[in-house]
């Protein structure tokens, strides 16, 4: 290719809408360009990057023997209500409708489709286990579409659906994705690990994420550098220890506290509770039923574990503007600031209390009275739990659950995600089969998501410095960049160019020839910003002594004989790609 034909728009300034280093590097180096908030064209130069990262996904899945397919962008609601989703995945679902006013959603996934052809298709155990993905274009209704391709509202995804007889024929189906997915994040040039996840609306009981490590991510990721656990923070644990007991006190006394409405406010003088000793009470409605939830004031609670814990199709806080949820903390007695457990709790509400209060006595929460505490409070003594369950968020230097060495935590890019879904959606949309016993069972199944747009700017992400990108060898738009510095036809910088490029052409790299006539610092600077790994130039006084020039994107300049310019070039493109 010739940069004078591969429309490659570089810029010299950041566009102002630009918040991360991946993002203005995707518009400045000519990669995309911006139509609307969460939507992109990709240009030539980005669509190659695109497709070489497609191809390292579609060869890995073929190895572990996955089928592709490709299923409809347009889905029926009628499946996502069997499923479920229609309500629970209600926020991101772009719906249409069509000239018969016929309502449709555009696909955010297919778990829902694939799992109908299943019902329809696999009949007996003999047909399992079988393995379906696809790489297309996925359609999320993103509330705050940022950061260029990381969180888009149309995105490419490579989604695959596993189909098994048993839990533990599932789990092989499993791993080797798993593994698949690191050879996949591996080959694209990005360091990235795995971390227990949290299910989300996908469902199911197992579930890794695989991230790539950037301050710039979205997600905390929480780790062990002594013995490797690692977790995102939606469902990381700890070994930090339970409440300090104490012995239970006298009856729970009502004391007066006004004005007082904080953590912070009632461990300061003249009442001096240490956070430790309180506890918070939140009102959330799960469903549209109240629920109350207690964990320690030095705490806080996440919500994700939350809304697992509670089998929710939606849980949101209680809000006082809201008439009905007002009317929740009317039948308690109080505003937020002075709600508790302990009394005027109504008997069809649902307490849930976070593990680590588990015992605890000596305790200080509201009075469920405008301007009121209660001390001496004994969890088992006053309060009635519903359930105890995990329900606070880990914090640096907690010990790890494992092994009891500090914690910490780093921000971080989800790039893969792989979960093992059990019988949740073959129940639901009656994907069963004949077993051996001849019995009729569901299908154990598994998905398995790569974000291929997003995978393509965490590689951006991570791999770039002042000057602009530094591609990996597999996924770069082009191997070399070969940079006459003299662009006439008859010089004898161009007939080298030409001759080092129909070589490694015919040796089947990917070359670009820089023939724009233009100053040698504009073309050095581009070919860095655009980030090829190798760059061949040629100029006339270094040609005078038979030499050209070689440079790793990043790297040191070094001189080469004119003659041995190929043999090197292919050389350096072995040991990038080993």
């Amino acid at each position: 290719m010739r940069w004078t034909k591969a429309f490659i728009p570089t810029l010299k300034e950041t566009p102002a809408d630009a918040e991360i280093t991946s993002h203005k590097l995707l518009l400045r180096a000519g990669l995309v360009r911006k139509l609307a908030g969460g939507l992109y064209t990709f240009l030539p130069l980005g669509l190659r990057v695109l497709r070489k990262v497609e191809q390292i996904v579609r060869e890995e899945m073929d190895r572990t023997g996955a089928l592709e397919v490709l299923m409809p962008a347009l889905q029926p609601p009628e499946i996502w209500r069997q499923s479920g989703r229609y309500e629970t995945a209600a926020d991101v679902l772009f719906k249409v409708r069509d000239r018969a006013k016929k309502e449709w959603i555009m696909s955010p996934t297919a778990e829902e489709v694939i799992t109908t052809v299943a019902a329809a298709e696999i009949n007996s155990y003999r047909q399992m286990p079988v393995n379906f993905y696809q790489v297309c274009v996925k359609f999320r209704d993103e509330l705050r579409p940022r950061f260029g391709l990381m969180r888009a509202k149309e995105f490419i995804m490579k989604d695959a659906y596993s189909f098994d007889v048993s839990d533990e024929a599932a789990m092989v189906s499993y791993h080797k994705m798993y593994d698949a997915y690191k050879r996949i994040f591996d080959r694209c040039g990005l360091q990235n690990f795995p971390v227990e996840a949290d299910t989300g609306v996908i469902g199911g009981n197992y579930s890794h994420e695989f991230m790539v490590p950037a301050e710039t991510g979205e997600n905390e990721v929480v780790y062990c550098e002594a013995c490797g656990y690692a977790a995102n923070i939606e469902k990381a644990t700890s070994g930090i220890p339970k409440t300090a007991p104490r012995e239970a006190g006298a009856a729970a006394e009502k004391f007066p506290t006004p004005g007082v409405v904080t953590i912070d406010a009632l461990s300061k003088a003249p009442y001096s509770v240490p956070a430790n000793r309180q506890i918070k009470t939140l009102v959330f409605i799960a469903d549209s039923k109240p629920l109350l939830v207690l964990i320690r004031g030095d705490d806080q609670l996440n919500e994700t574990k939350l809304v697992a814990r509670t089998g929710a199709v939606q849980v949101r806080p209680a809000d006082v503007k809201n008439e009905a949820d007002l009317a929740h903390f009317k039948s308690l007695g109080a505003m937020p600031g002075s709600l508790g457990a302990v009394a005027n709790v109504p008997s069809d509400w649902t307490v849930l209390a976070d593990d680590r209060l588990h015992g605890a006595n000596d305790m200080t929460t509201g009075a469920n009275e405008d301007g009121f505490h209660l001390r001496n409070v004994s969890i088992e003594r006053d309060i009635k739990v519903t359930k105890w369950c995990d329900l606070r968020t880990v914090s640096a230097g907690e010990p790890c659950a494992k092994c009891a060495k500090a914690l910490k935590i780093r921000r971080a890019i989800e790039v893969g995600h792989v979960f093992k879904l059990g019988t949740k959606y073959s129940e639901k949309l009656n994907a069963t089969f004949l077993a051996e016993d001849g019995s009729r069972k569901a299908s154990f199944m598994g998905c398995y998501g790569i974000g291929v747009t997003r995978t393509l700017q965490a590689i951006i992400e991570q791999c770039n410095d002042k000057d602009g990108i530094i591609w990996p060898t597999l996924v770069a738009p082009y191997t070399v960049c070969i940079t006459p510095l003299m662009v006439g036809a008859d010089t004898a910088v161009m007939k080298l160019a030409e001759q080092i490029y129909a070589e490694l052409s015919a040796k089947g790299v990917d070359v670009i020839i820089d023939d724009r006539d233009d100053r040698p610092g504009v073309k050095f600077k581009d070919a860095d910003l655009v980030g090829f790994p190798i760059r061949v130039g040629i100029g006339e006084k270094s040609l005078a002594n038979g030499e050209v020039e070689l440079k790793r994107r990043g790297g040191q300049l070094v001189l080469v004989k004119a003659e041995d310019a190929v043999a090197k070039v292919l050389e350096l493109i072995a040991s990038a790609s080993n």
